[in-house]
């Protein structure tokens, strides 16, 4: 098992397949991607080396992230060679939800098991503010029918912003009523190049907290593969609600999850410093030596984010990383 000094277990890695994006959401990637990236992308052989190497370790989920995954033109090949590694139990994917109505079949006969797609804003006009896109319209359309799949699970991602969707939670609330996702309101982090941006917007998730359980929310239990949020149910919700706030206390005391970029280097954390090279040896099929880096690496992973400390680390944007 895959264990850091803290005693914290890795069972969940999140895996990026590009940072290139065709959205230019104004809390990631104002002016655009560096495109120039896409020419180190890792390839399919390296993917399944990779992945083999944490499966072995005892990770039992894969999330795909970008920048956005569907930019990839072998998303089917990389979802089903993920699927087939042995060991591996759940494939999922965070994406813009463009290509969702055009893709979700031939995801899910890939091996797709879950799916989060982000949406800042219920207004269509807010969500072109903030994305730079006018596809709000067939994003929520793909979701119902990804809702309809046979999908184990379906999330909305929602990064609160103050001046944008600030006031939207009846909104949000409303329309997870009668569907059965699961919203998820994230907290938006201090980057490296965001301090004005995040001081304008930062919303305290706590604050929704209050009003989930005011409102009779109840917090439910999380599984051991889980990702960071906080979750809730009511009884007259077909949806749940998750609350993602990193600035909470003891916020990674649980953390189960390591980062792969789309060069192929580990992130021991979304806002570490320095950043592990495991690309030289994702060359071969033998995945001792990528286990025992990854084993190595993981024992000098820090107690915690610092973000409380304005420390960022050297994560530009998310689009780096996925978030």
């Amino acid at each position: 098992m895959l264990q850091d000094a803290y005693a914290r277990r890795f069972t969940y890695l999140r895996l990026s397949l590009t940072e290139s994006c065709n959205f230019r959401c104004d809390y990631c990637l104002p002016d655009g991607p560096d495109c120039t990236s896409r020419k180190e992308e890792i390839n399919l052989d390296e993917i399944r080396r990779v992945v083999t190497a944490f499966a072995l370790l005892g990770t039992r989920k894969v999330r795909l992230t970008g920048g956005e995954p569907c930019l990839r033109k072998d998303l089917v090949d990389v979802i089903r060679t993920v699927k087939a590694v042995p060991g591996i139990e759940e494939v999922a994917m965070t994406t813009n939800g463009y290509r969702l109505m055009k893709d979700l079949d031939k995801w899910v006969e890939a091996g797709l098991d879950a799916v989060n797609v982000s949406v800042d804003s219920l207004d269509p006009s807010t969500f072109h503010l903030v994305t730079g896109q006018n596809k709000l319209p067939e994003i929520l359309e793909g979701i119902d029918r990804a809702s309809q799949s046979s999908l184990k699970r379906v999330k909305v991602n929602t990064v609160l912003l103050k001046e944008h969707n600030g006031k939207e939670l009846p909104e949000f609330l409303e329309y997870i009523r009668t569907r059965p996702v699961s919203l998820r309101f994230i907290e938006l982090m201090q980057t490296g190049d965001n301090h004005a941006y995040y001081r304008r917007h930062h919303i305290n998730g706590e604050s929704i907290k209050e009003t989930l359980l005011e409102q009779g929310w109840t917090q439910r239990l999380k599984s051991k593969t889980a990702g960071p949020a906080q979750e809730f149910v009511h009884p007259e919700f077909a949806g749940s609600m998750g609350l993602i706030m990193p600035y909470s206390k003891d916020f990674c005391a649980d953390c189960n999850r390591l980062r792969v970029s789309s060069r192929g280097a580990l992130f021991l954390c979304l806002f570490t410093e320095n950043h592990i090279s495991l690309r030289d040896l994702m060359q071969s099929d033998d995945p001792g030596p990528l286990m025992e880096r990854i084993q190595e690496s993981v024992q000098g992973k820090k107690v915690s984010h610092f973000l409380h400390d304005k420390q960022t680390g050297s994560t530009k944007n998310l689009s780096i990383i996925g978030g």
